[in-house]
Order: C-alpha cells, then sequence, then structure tokens
C-alpha cells in the first residue's frame, strides 16, 4: 500500500459524500439510494445546483375565520350567557332580584293603624278629663248665665220635689223699695203678679228653700221681663255673692218700653247645701235691674239649656 492511496476497500472508501468529490467518482462512489445516506428517507440528495426554487410550494389551506382579531365571531355565543353558563372571570355574579317584601308592608301599615288608634283614644281621654275638671273646680257660689234664648223650664234635668216659688209667695221676702204689681200682663206667677222695683241700688228679691234633699250642684231657673232693653243683678246664695251675675237679657225682642212682649227666662249654677238654703237677686253698683220677676225655680244639676 502506498501511503497516499490505501484502495477502495479502505474505511476512507466508506465516506456517504465520497460520491461528491473527484477521486471519489474516479473510484466509482456512487451516491446512496437514501436521502443523506439513510434508507427510506423522503428527501432525495440532489447535485448542487440540481434544485430548483423559482416554484415555491403553496401553503396547506387554512379556513378563513370571520373577523379581525379581538373582534367577536357572530356565530359566536359567550359560555356565560348560555344557561347554567360560569361569569366571565373577575367579575361577581348578578344578585338575583327579590320580589316586594310585602311581610314589612304589612308590619308598616299594622304599626300606623295602631298609632291612629292610640292617638284617637288619649284625645278622647283628655278631652272627657277636662270637661270633669272643669265642672269640679268651679267655684260654688259661680252661677253660669243663660248665653242664647232659653228653651222651657225644667228642660236637661228633672224637678221632683224641688221648690218652685212665684216671686209674690210669702216666703219671698222683698228689700230696697221692691214691691209686688200686677199692673203689666203675661206674668207666669199663680196669680198675675211679679215685683217690680228692682231698679233702685240695696233692692232685694230673697227666696228661702227647705228640703233641699242633698248638697250637690244645682239650676236656679228665674222668669222675669225687660223693657226691650239688657240687664243684669246681682245672685247671692246663703248670704256669698256670686262672681257671675244674673242677665235679664231680651230674648223676646220686645221693643223699647214694651214690658208685656218682654217676658222671658234665664238660669244660673249654684251650689246648695242640704236642707235649708237661701237664694236672692239684688241690685248692686253697676248693676242694671230695670226688670219684672215674676217665679223662680229649681233643678237638679248644671243644665245647659
Amino acid at each position: 500500500m502506498t501511503p497516499g492511496d490505501n484502495g477502495a476497500s479502505t474505511p476512507e472508501d466508506d465516506d456517504p459524500f465520497g460520491y461528491l468529490y473527484a477521486d471519489g467518482q474516479a473510484r466509482g462512489a456512487q451516491p446512496p439510494s437514501g436521502g443523506y445516506g439513510y434508507p427510506g428517507s423522503v428527501n432525495r440528495v440532489r447535485a448542487v445546483g440540481e434544485r430548483q426554487y423559482s416554484q415555491q410550494q403553496a401553503p396547506p389551506h387554512v379556513p378563513q375565520q370571520q373577523g379581525g382579531y379581538g373582534q367577536p365571531n357572530a356565530h359566536y355565543q359567550a359560555p356565560e350567557t348560555l344557561p347554567g353558563g360560569t361569569p366571565p372571570p373577575g367579575r361577581p355574579p348578578a344578585p338575583a332580584r327579590r320580589g316586594p317584601n310585602t311581610k314589612g308592608l304589612l308590619i308598616g301599615a299594622i304599626a300606623v293603624v295602631a298609632a291612629v288608634v292610640i292617638g284617637i283614644g288619649v284625645a278622647m281621654l283628655n278631652g272627657n278629663s277636662d270637661d270633669d275638671n272643669s265642672a269640679n273646680t268651679a267655684d260654688p257660689t259661680q252661677s253660669q248665665s243663660e248665653t242664647g234664648e232659653p228653651s222651657p223650664s225644667g228642660s236637661g234635668a228633672a224637678t221632683g220635689d224641688l221648690p218652685k216659688v212665684d216671686a209674690t209667695d210669702g216666703a219671698v221676702q222683698l228689700a230696697g223699695g221692691a214691691t209686688k204689681a200686677t199692673d203689666v200682663k203675661g206674668a207666669q206667677s199663680g196669680d198675675g203678679s211679679y215685683v217690680t222695683g228692682l231698679n233702685n241700688v240695696g233692692s232685694s228679691i230673697t227666696w228661702t228653700f227647705d228640703g233641699i234633699p242633698e248638697a250637690g250642684k244645682y239650676s236656679v231657673y228665674v222668669g222675669y221681663s225687660v223693657p226691650g232693653k239688657d240687664g243684669d243683678a246681682t245672685l247671692v246664695v246663703n248670704n256669698t255673692p256670686s262672681t257671675n251675675p244674673v242677665k235679664f237679657k231680651n230674648w223676646s225682642h220686645a221693643t223699647s218700653g214694651d214690658y208685656e212682649k218682654g217676658w222671658t227666662k234665664t238660669y244660673n249654677w249654684l251650689q246648695l247645701k242640704k236642707g235649708r238654703n237661701t237664694v236672692s237677686l239684688s241690685c248692686g253698683q253697676g248693676n242694671q235691674c230695670d226688670a219684672l220677676v215674676d217665679r223662680l225655680w229649681l233643678v237638679k244639676g248644671w243644665v245647659n239649656s
């Protein structure tokens, strides 16, 4: 063997790429049947310059997607929009809507009705309490004058066996120029008489009542006539003057000087004791006592007419 040539059977002859060189081709080297010396390779080795690059293989067909990047597909539905779907991440699920709280509304309505009922009850209790207090705290000698045209005698209270006397009865005491007369027609006394001359300071009529059944509230009625004008007199009960006078109002609307058309009546409230009591009409300073008096009677309780 020579140093430069070891023969065709030397290991160098096994070079799979020997066919690419001139000395390999001179020794009969052939390209391998498989690509790059590997049997069954899908790629075939070609000599330099044999591969054609002018034609490129078309890329495989890719289905075109509708819509650009970030744009939803017209046929796409998000999972959260489907029944039972989960909400998108980062967004809390919407709370379930509740119906009206009918129980709360009912409780509120009951509370309002209860408050109204309680308020009405309190108002009624206060009203009754005020009425009772005003009646019970009145001065025993206070009198209540008629504020409108008086109703028939005894209206609003039962007379029972309480005294009823004429102004000229034997139990009546006259003083200060008061006298008995019968000239003016229309008096309601038993004999048609009446007391006149009261229009003088110091004149008076006093009645004495025996047999008052019990102490308490009473009303005294007075029958009188005025000559077409109003007048008044002082009421004295058991020698105690009342702060409210007996008012002689012209309820009959008589013309001036007409006593015959001026007959009417009035009442006052008073407190009496059990047994004997005295009631007087007197003409004091400041009174206008130009009136004729024909009778006087008592009824139980404080009447309103």
